[in-house]
């Protein structure tokens, strides 16, 4: 029998779920159970298909838009990522009953901003265009209230209304390193910018970044699991790559694996180490973390070690509606 080449399998903790994901999911597992099916959802509950298409098992039917839902009398659930002011009130107008599953931290945000418009500060927003959460930041505010800031140069040529009466808040998935240089270049140019009392970037995404940075360099290859259109993900194969590890890859499912490169780039090491490191960003489940392991251990002699750079124990509740009596 041939023996199969080794292969070190470095596990990156914390990573996967959030606490804010696990809500939104179980919202929408106990408004079914509670409800009955269907139950709609405006948006991707959170971004991950593997997620979205076991919430349709059970009896969840996803929308873009609310004029979308054939029944107008079933529940309705707004995604983790936050929505404008105009959803709530479009699903009031049309009497829909709806749960809002907008994650803590981001309503955290939300308030920041309309602190500041009422205090009469333009808000800059640091983030990136068209992602949901954006989106529903800039929706609590009228049109004009807040401007876009999405790189250092953006930070650099933005001229706001009033530089002296100005405050920023950024989405909450971001990569700490670069946001910190937007948020250095606006202090910079506008001293008496405000900010928020404690970072907008959530404690997920800075601890699943930080567990990256931990591995990235003694790591040859790196694989996130996550979605392509999910922030957080994304920003760990960035920074996996800045902390020195040049072949870090976003894959969904282990499906997505390019396993004969690998096993090419294995075999090119005649039985010396070879590193594989591994995370999940924080709306993909470990399920999937867990079929690439399985993966790679059918295919090489495989170790593996969890390297750990904090603990979490963060809990949201639930909302009242669906806590059971």
């Amino acid at each position: 029998m041939t023996q199969r080449p080794p292969v070190s399998i470095l596990l990156a903790a914390p990573r996967g779920f959030c606490a804010g994901v696990d809500r939104a999911i179980l919202m929408v597992e106990r408004a079914i159970e509670k409800y009955g099916a269907p139950v709609f959802v405006r948006h991707e509950i959170v971004h991950n298909r593997h997620v979205v298409e076991e919430l349709e098992r059970k009896g969840a039917v996803f929308v873009e838009e609310l004029d979308e839902i054939s029944d107008p009398s079933r529940p309705v659930i707004f995604s983790a990522h936050g929505v404008p002011k105009s959803v709530p009130a479009d699903a009031e107008q049309r009497g829909m009953f709806y749960l809002d599953a907008t994650c803590p931290l981001v309503s955290k945000v939300h308030v920041e901003a309309n602190r500041h418009f009422e205090e009469g500060r333009h808000i800059l927003m640091i983030g990136h265009e068209g992602h949901p959460e954006v989106e529903g930041t800039l929706g609590q505010l009228p049109d004009g209230a807040i401007t876009l800031i999405e790189t250092v140069g953006d930070a650099n040529s933005v001229t706001p209304p009033d530089p002296q009466n100005l405050a920023y808040v950024t989405q909450t998935t971001l990569s700490l390193d670069d946001t910190l240089a937007v948020v250095e270049t606006l202090k910079k140019r506008f001293p008496a910018i405000r900010g928020p009392h404690k970072n907008d970037i959530c404690y997920a995404t800075t601890n699943r970044q930080a567990a990256v940075k931990a591995i990235a360099e003694s790591c040859d290859t790196l694989f996130v699991v996550g979605a392509p259109n999910s922030s957080n993900s994304v920003r760990l194969v960035e920074v996996a790559e800045k902390a020195g590890c040049t072949t870090a890859q976003l894959v969904q499912k282990a499906s997505e694996v390019d396993w004969t490169a690998l096993e090419t780039a294995v075999a090119a090491r005649n039985g010396g180490r070879f590193v594989v490191g591994l995370t999940a960003g924080a709306s993909a489940p470990e399920s999937l973390v867990q079929g690439v392991i399985d993966e790679i251990s059918r295919r090489f002699a495989v170790t593996t070690e969890e390297v750990t750079v904090s603990s979490e124990d963060v809990i949201f509740k639930l909302p009242k509606q669906l806590i059971a009596s």
